[in-house]
């Protein structure tokens, strides 16, 4: 069974007041339960009631089968980003199991500390440094979706804050568009990896909230 990282026992979190992360979240054993319409609808509701407690902005966002990786910034008083992915799975979870949704079979330890099998216990973080880190970090996740072979262009996959950063101009409709640029550029292949096509338009990502 894949997990998220190696070794997790030896991963400090790195907690900045204020500052934007990236984040990686995975379903329990990769199992493929988001990237439908009632997973979209029931984690939109999760992330609205864990902001109303404790706000933060959503950045960017994409929701793969298996996994979703998102960009969110925090108050500048405020760091804990934990405590927020705790209440959404939690909020997701509840929900989704009463919707009939599946989970994966569960542990041992799984039923001693009460937990689902929903979403891997654990989850990736990268603090973003500048406004380079932040665009790099907008296009890996946006492009995801092609990565993977979930369709062949970006525009394509419903379950994406893409459509949003079209809409404000940020991108074009055909951003990273054609899989013969692509493939000739090798985007997507390496998360620092940039081109010249994959540039945003007229305004910044940092400030798109």
């Amino acid at each position: 069974m894949r997990t998220l990282r190696g070794n997790m026992a030896d991963y400090r979190r790195c907690y900045v007041p204020g500052g934007s992360f990236f984040f990686t979240v995975v379903t329990e054993r990769w199992a493929a339960i988001l990237g439908n319409d009632l997973a979209r609808n029931l984690l939109r509701a999760a992330f609205r009631d864990c902001r109303q407690r404790w706000p933060f902005r959503v950045d960017a966002l994409v929701m793969l089968p298996d996994h979703l990786h998102a960009i969110w910034t925090l108050p500048p008083d405020d760091a804990d980003y934990s405590k927020r992915w705790g209440a959404i799975k939690k909020h997701f979870t509840q929900s989704w199991l009463a919707a009939g949704g599946n989970e994966q079979p569960l542990t041992d330890s799984r039923h001693r500390y009460r937990r689902r099998g929903v979403w891997q216990r654990r989850f990736w973080e990268h603090a973003i440094r500048d406004q380079r880190d932040c665009n790099i970090h907008c296009y890996y996740l946006h492009y995801n979706p092609v990565k993977h072979g979930h369709v062949t262009r970006v525009a394509d996959w419903p379950y994406s804050s893409f459509h949003r950063f079209v809409e404000n101009g940020t991108y074009p409709p055909d951003w990273a568009g054609d899989p013969e640029t692509i493939e000739a550029t090798g985007f997507g292949n390496n998360v620092g990896q940039r081109c010249a096509f994959a540039r945003p338009t007229k305004r910044t990502i940092w400030n798109l909230v």
